[in-house]
């Protein structure tokens, strides 16, 4: 009867030799010597025995007289799968040199985690590998090769998702491979929550002492229970939403973190966070600790913000940047003596020298309306960004307007660091979320962004507040209107066809926007883009028809365009049928623009107010309206959303009846389904609807000019 045993051993150059014997009874042979011819032998079984090493990958080692596996592939498989195979038929015999050399399946055992002199300290010594090579490990493992060999000709099994979590941690967090080989690392606290997230998806033993878990259960869970008590000072009862802003703001601050208020509008992002401000000063124990509170803002609100601290927190000593320059330089100069400081995004840009000179710290930096600094490179967010704080907050109802890069300027500004630095985030989520359509990339932003971000809006918080209807109102041009736009989009498709191709679609924008903008202005009235245009506007009659029709049955409108010169014809109009208005536009004084809205809401004579889109969307409340018309849609639908919000805020108690007027066949109901079409991907990241213009493929902008 055949038997049959192997020697296995390594040589210098990692290949596995293999010395097999048959033995029959007492005798013992190599297989590929010659032996005597008159043995008799089972030549069926040894060819099985021989095949099988063959099937492994081995190769015959004529000067040796052996087999010998020589690709690492095939070793790896070997150790893995076959080796098994030959115990169970032959008996198997390995050298010490043999027995040395691991297959390792790959663990992180556990992962301690700390805070420690603000940091955190992620230890990284309970590895069941050598880290030495750590770096080619990954890269093998990021490529999906099924195993890495280890220059001492260990294997490294990679064939299951083990370094997931060492995968996540990098490109999660600014580390890189390298940085593993060290027993621990330090990263800023803000990149706790993500850890806790990725260790316990991966399943890692986490062993997190107790000031972690705190950071993880106060701000990841968002359990705030009144951690924090209300200011004894503040003029104003917070509903139970309101505490929870306080309470959320207050938690991250305690940690050294920022974040973003993102309530609906109307929701009082104002009151909740100058309860912060209260709070803060009410609790200086040394008054040399004692810093000023810095807020930036849009002109139009800097009297708003005055008014409301005023109002809610009497007991600060607040004061408005504003005047000359020799004023401004006056206050600032002495901007210690204050404890609440507003200004606007205009005035910091050209005041900050003056800022930089004095080195001043500030407790809070406040971005109101934050998408002002929603494009990295303009100065508005480059000056604010220049200001020293020990905590940043942001207030905004829409921290994404066209794109994602508007989100990550906005944390660079709260969190610096904490969405990489822009190329980073672009290749990482911006290009494969917007462009491939990545759930993976979102999911996993959604996930980072989730613990810095509180927003709710008002159908979840305000359960007394009215219904709104939204009713979109369709109209169709005149034959004398028609003519005009068609023969302009003929004209205008040709024109930008050229232009793309000689100049590229990135630098055709600005003719682009010119040429819709024409069309928008044909639907709203002629006479915006044709100056001897002596015919009607469709829209115009549909609108006025509405308003006689709104007044005899006693509703108080908001009438908002995007061109404040569409107001001119609007007025005419009103006056004829003896229609009391008011209007508000970007040249109105800022002044004078809190006494236009006192005015409006107390008069009920005055039933109408004209309010362009861009001067007046934002920072007014105006409750005693019940119907809005957006007399032209808007490529923002956020723009929109907050112009409603004037009137469907807090405090309003009548149902409220938005129309929406679009003319059909038109760039108006281009832009409508536009709009319906691009809410989705931020109204899964937020829960809010914005629309990516600037995202727009040729063919879509093609499109907008059929």
């Amino acid at each position: 009867e055949l038997k049959a045993k192997v020697y296995l051993d390594y040589n210098k150059q990692g290949y596995v030799l293999a010395d097999i014997k048959f033995i029959y009874d007492d005798f013992e042979f190599n297989p590929f010597e010659k032996v005597d011819e008159n043995l008799s032998r089972n030549m069926v079984k040894e060819s099985i025995i021989l095949d099988m090493f063959s099937d492994s990958g081995f190769v015959f080692d004529v000067a040796n007289k052996r087999l010998m596996l020589v690709d690492d592939r095939k070793i790896f498989e070997f150790l893995k799968n076959d080796i098994e195979k030959y115990i169970n038929k032959i008996e198997v015999f390995a050298t010490d040199e043999f027995k040395k050399k691991q297959l390792i399946v790959p663990k992180v055992t556990s992962i301690g985690v700390k805070i420690e002199n603000n940091l955190l300290k992620v230890d990284l010594t309970q590895f069941n590998f050598d880290k030495s090579e750590i770096k080619e490990i990954m890269q093998d493992y990021i490529m999906k090769k099924s195993f890495h060999r280890l220059k001492n000709g260990d294997f490294i099994d990679l064939s299951n998702n083990n370094l997931d979590v060492l995968q996540e941690l990098v490109n999660g967090t600014d580390i890189d491979y390298e940085e593993l080989k060290e027993d621990s690392i330090s990263l800023p606290v803000f990149r706790g929550m993500y850890l806790d997230k990725i260790f316990k998806k991966n399943e890692v033993r986490m062993k997190p002492t107790n000031d972690f878990k705190n950071l993880v259960d106060d701000i990841q869970d968002k359990q705030f229970n009144e951690k924090f008590t209300l200011p004894k000072n503040l003029n104003a009862s917070l509903r139970e939403y309101q505490k929870l802003g306080f309470d959320w703001v207050k938690t991250l601050d305690s940690y050294g973190l920022g974040g973003i208020l993102a309530d609906d509008m109307g929701l009082g992002k104002t009151l909740q966070m100058l309860s912060v401000i209260l709070d803060y000063f009410e609790n200086i124990e040394n008054s040399e600790d004692r810093l000023p509170v810095l807020v930036v803002c849009p002109s139009s609100l800097t009297l708003n913000w005055l008014e409301e601290s005023k109002k809610f927190t009497p007991m600060l000593k607040s004061v408005v940047i504003s005047g000359d320059q020799a004023a401004r330089t006056e206050i600032i100069e002495n901007i210690n003596n204050y404890d609440l400081v507003i200004t606007s995004y205009d005035l910091l840009k050209r005041d900050l020298d003056l800022y930089k000179e004095k080195n001043y710290l500030f407790r809070y930096i406040i971005a109101d309306e934050a998408q002002y600094i929603k494009n990295n490179l303009t100065k508005n967010a480059k000056a604010i960004k220049e200001i020293r704080a020990v905590s940043r907050f942001a207030l905004t109802g829409t921290p994404i307007e066209n794109s994602l890069s508007e989100l990550w300027s906005i944390f660079d500004f709260i969190m610096p660091g904490y969405l990489f630095n822009y190329n980073k985030f672009k290749n990482s989520y911006e290009i494969p979320i917007i462009k491939d359509g990545d759930m993976q990339s979102m999911n996993k932003l959604k996930m980072m962004i989730e613990p810095f971000v509180l927003r709710r809006v008002k159908e979840k918080v305000l359960s007394e507040l009215p219904d709104k209807t939204i009713t979109v109102l369709n109209n169709e041009m005149n034959d004398e209107q028609k003519k005009i736009y068609l023969s302009f989009v003929e004209s205008a498709r040709k024109e930008i066809s050229e232009e793309i191709n000689e100049k590229g679609l990135n630098n055709s924008q600005i003719k682009i926007l010119a040429l819709l903008m024409r069309l928008r202005q044909i639907c709203c009235h002629p006479g915006l883009f044709l100056q001897n245009y002596s015919g009607e506007s469709s829209k115009l009659n549909q609108c006025i028809e509405i308003v006689v029709d709104a007044i005899k049955s006693g509703h108080k409108i908001l009438l908002f365009s995007g061109y404040s010169s569409m107001f001119g014809y609007i007025e005419d109009e009103l006056k004829k049928n003896g229609i009391k208005f008011m209007k508000l536009v970007g040249q109105t004084r800022v002044d004078t623009r809190m006494d236009l809205v006192n005015k409006f809401n107390e008069d009920e004579d005055i039933k109408v107010f004209l309010i362009s889109l861009k001067a007046g969307g934002t920072g007014l409340n105006l409750i005693s309206a019940d119907m809005v018309i957006h007399y032209d849609p808007w490529w923002n639908l956020s723009a929109e959303n907050q112009a409603t919000d004037r009137t469907y805020r807090i405090g309003q108690k009548r149902n409220v009846q938005v129309y929406k007027l679009i003319t059909k066949n038109s760039i108006e109901e281009k832009i409508y389904n536009l709009q319906e079409k691009k809410a989705k991907l931020v109204n899964d990241m937020l829960s809010t609807n914005e629309v990516f213009l600037n995202r727009l493929s040729k063919d879509e902008i093609m499109n907008l000019f059929e």
